[in-house]
């Protein structure tokens, strides 16, 4: 009997909160009705772009949904509940120390804010007021990304740098912390000048801390092991994608006096700056659930079902006459399955836009990514088994319209 997600998710070690990957109830609730988007006339959309925030980014664990419910009938201390929660996401990623924050972009903010203030609360009541030298925020050039805002949002500045003796030259009494972006996409055309090893025994001479925004380095789990073991100061990473935890959940780790004053500057603290960045019971409990149960993943037999649904599309579209599908390079820190569909758009009459359009108002909608430098691109992962047979009727179907 091959292995299929359905029985390679089972044995997480959570007794009966944490069964099979239901795939054929989410399939059938899915393509029936959903009354509450029914209701306002908002349509579900088949996920083929990958996880994208603006579409959900990905959909939450199942079994997570009553874990959360449960935790929001009871009144408890967010102090406590967090303390708790970290110690756990901790071992799990091997760190001193870990909180749940709002998304990788809180985690980033509330690092920030550690930094610059310690365990001091007059100096986490001035935020973004900066008391004291350090002011100044170090990052890699090719590592500048639309993410600065919430290293910025703490009051520092941003010292850009492209080589080793730039970064050499930048550090002083000023310097409060170095940035360092893990993990690349495939379409990002750099190279990163100083690699994290270096920027870790720099930045240790000098006496500060680097953090590593950690949210594009999953999958696997391993992957975030083996960072903590480097002892990088704080990492950032995203509860909602991936993970699937809570959309709107992330972890900030590391050093633990850094993540205790990251506290400080978040929600409950009513004179904190983190204040609007609120996790509440509910998302701490749900990341929390789905830390444990993401790390304990098979990701090779994962790995497989999202090869076979990229075979199955390249297989298919490629039967297309003048249309080329063939794969995308892997990230260079993870394997993530994408599908490039080119074809001669004066020839086939078809444009890049109409074909994102036409798939995107169809039933259902199929939201994919612009190819370059044409074309389309679907990234296989977390799909349900069958959505690339409904990708690839449809794509048939448009190109057959246009023939």
């Amino acid at each position: 009997m091959s292995t299929t997600r359905r029985t390679l998710l089972r044995g997480a070690g959570f007794g009966s909160l944490f069964t099979a990957w239901p795939f054929s109830k989410l399939s059938a609730a899915r393509r029936g009705p959903v009354k509450v988007y029914d209701e306002l006339g908002v349509r579900p959309v088949i996920n083929f772009q990958g996880t994208h925030t603006t579409i959900g980014a990905s959909k939450m664990w199942p079994e997570l949904h009553d874990a959360m419910a449960e935790a929001s009938r009871e009144y408890v201390s967010l102090e406590e509940l967090q303390a708790k929660v970290g110690e756990r996401i901790a071992k799990l990623m091997g760190a001193e120390a870990a909180m749940v924050t709002t998304g990788a972009a809180g985690a980033i903010t509330l690092g920030t804010c550690a930094v610059l203030t310690g365990e001091d609360t007059s100096k986490v009541r001035r935020l973004p007021e900066i008391t004291g030298p350090k002011t100044e925020v170090i990052i890699q050039k090719a590592h500048r990304n639309g993410y600065d805002h919430a290293v910025r949002n703490a009051g520092v500045r941003i010292v850009d740098v492209e080589n080793r003796e730039q970064f050499q030259n930048v550090i002083g009494p000023r310097t409060a912390m170095m940035y360092y972006l893990g993990g690349t996409s495939h379409d990002w055309e750099w190279e990163t000048p100083i690699p994290l090893e270096e920027c870790l025994a720099m930045a240790k001479r000098a006496g500060f801390p680097v953090m590593v925004d950690a949210a594009n380095m999953l999958p696997p789990w391993e992957n975030i092991r083996k960072l903590a073991a480097t002892g990088v100061e704080l990492i950032c990473l995203s509860g909602g994608k991936h993970m699937r935890g809570p959309q709107c959940s992330g972890i900030l780790a590391g050093r633990k006096d850094l993540i205790r004053a990251a506290w400080l500057n978040s929600s409950p603290h009513s004179d904190a700056l983190g204040r609007p960045m609120k996790a509440g019971r509910e998302e701490i409990v749900g990341l929390w659930l789905a830390a444990e149960k993401y790390s304990r993943l098979d990701f090779a037999a994962i790995d497989r079902e999202c090869a076979g649904q990229a075979d199955y599309l390249i297989a298919q579209l490629s039967k297309i006459g003048g249309v080329k599908a063939e794969r995308t390079p892997f990230d260079r820190t993870r394997r993530v399955h994408r599908v490039h569909v080119q074809w001669d758009e004066a020839a086939a009459g078809l444009t890049t836009n109409e074909m994102i359009q036409r798939l995107r108002e169809g039933d259902p909608p199929i939201m994919v990514l612009r190819g370059k430098p044409q074309g389309i691109e679907l990234t296989v992962f977390m799909n349900e088994p069958g959505d690339e047979k409904i990708a690839a009727r449809r794509i048939k179907q448009i190109f057959g319209k246009k023939a």
